[in-house]
């Protein structure tokens, strides 16, 4: 599985790297940036690092989180490895919304692998996220799989839940900074699945955080949801009291901590990321 390094720089006391790869999931290139704590440097033979993929939002790439998540110092002091991909394929021949609007097509892949043409060619994010990514960081850096934790934003908090909650056994710790936690009950996902999947609602629902719950899926452990109480997104497309409903009802083990004045931005992500790097650690 070759990579290709794009760019490294000492950050804390470790590296933070820029990497580039042709994918088998997507069939087009892609780019991701990981950050290896000091502690990588002076590993024995053999041992590893646990890792925590980020998945970002909409109109996002690699380099939001990577540039402004603020994440560095507590890995760096937790010995986490922080991994962000892109958020869609991109490149010649990959299809987008033909408006080119912002919640659908490039920079908004949803984390779900399209069945319906033209978007099936290319968009296989879940692929991507769930199998291909975890081998390729296995097989280059100095990752445990077995300690592999997911979080993300927004449309990135929705693909860290679903992920998380499909394959527990892999993403062993959970969170999110303002999911999209109902796709199925808002106008992102409406159109973001029925794009990419189809107008067959019970397809929908393998990509629904609060239907997969419903449908008895479980994460791994105890989930962290941080959400801003001023996010301008919060009562029509995030709803985050439907997850805390629907985890009561199952007996999941949900910490949801509504942030007084807090937007959608990355200045609220930075300010909370090290609770959820801490939160992390502590389970991987």
């Amino acid at each position: 599985m070759p990579i290709e390094t794009v760019s490294t720089s000492k950050a804390h006391g470790g590296t933070l790297g820029v990497y580039k790869h042709e994918s088998t999931s997507t069939a087009t290139g892609m780019t991701f940036s990981v950050f290896l704590p000091p502690q990588a440097a002076g590993l024995e033979q053999g041992a590893k690092l646990p890792v925590l993929i980020y998945l970002s939002g909409l109109t996002c790439t690699h380099a939001n989180v990577t540039d402004k998540g603020e994440y560095r110092r507590a890995c760096a002091e937790r010995g986490i490895v922080f991994v962000a991909p892109d958020t869609s394929p991109r490149g010649e021949g990959v299809a987008d919304d033909p408006a080119a609007a912002y919640d659908f097509g490039l920079g908004a892949g949803f984390y779900v692998n399209a069945t319906q043409a033209p978007f099936a060619a290319h968009y296989r994010m879940w692929d991507y996220i769930a199998d291909e990514l975890p081998a390729l960081l296995a097989a280059n850096f100095p990752v445990d799989p077995d300690r592999m934790g997911i979080t993300g934003h927004s449309m990135g908090g929705h693909g860290a839940l679903t992920l998380g909650l499909t394959y527990p056994e892999r993403f062993r710790s959970l969170s999110a900074f303002a999911p999209i936690v109902a796709p199925g009950q808002v106008p992102w996902g409406h159109k973001a699945l029925g794009g990419y999947l189809g107008d067959d609602r019970t397809a929908w629902r393998a990509h629904d955080a609060v239907a997969l719950i419903e449908d008895g899926r479980r994460p791994a452990g105890a989930v962290l949801v941080d959400q801003g109480d001023a996010d301008g997104f919060l009562a029509e497309q995030l709803r985050p009291e439907l997850l805390a409903q629907a985890c009561t009802a199952a007996g999941i083990d949900l910490t949801l901590r509504l942030q007084p004045g807090y937007d959608h931005s990355y200045n609220f992500i930075s300010s909370f990321m090290e609770d959820h790097i801490r939160w992390h650690a502590d389970r991987l």
